[in-house]
């Protein structure tokens, strides 16, 4: 299992990113959470299997419709102790 931390930023917050980006992870079989940030990023923490880490971070790129992602950054984290499902904060 592998984890990463994505930092999104661009018009993500207030556009449903944090719902959608669960709704994806939940897809994907991954666990963690995405929450909004003083700065107006999204911080994406997912841990799972490396393919489905990948694919999430493709979709971060895109977000829902309303969303304009101008950047997406991402880091390798030590697996944190075990999560159940998705959350948003």
């Amino acid at each position: 299992m592998s984890a990463a931390r994505f930092l999104v930023s661009g018009k993500v917050q207030g556009v449903w990113f944090r719902a959608s980006t669960r709704e994806q992870a939940l897809r994907l079989n991954l666990q963690g959470f995405a929450r909004n940030l003083d700065d107006g990023s999204v911080e994406v923490i997912a841990q799972g299997d490396d393919a489905s880490l990948a694919l999430l971070e493709s979709w971060l790129w895109q977000g829902p419709r309303l969303a304009k992602v101008s950047n997406v950054q991402r880091e390798v984290l030590a697996v944190p102790p075990h999560v159940e499902g998705f959350s948003t904060r």
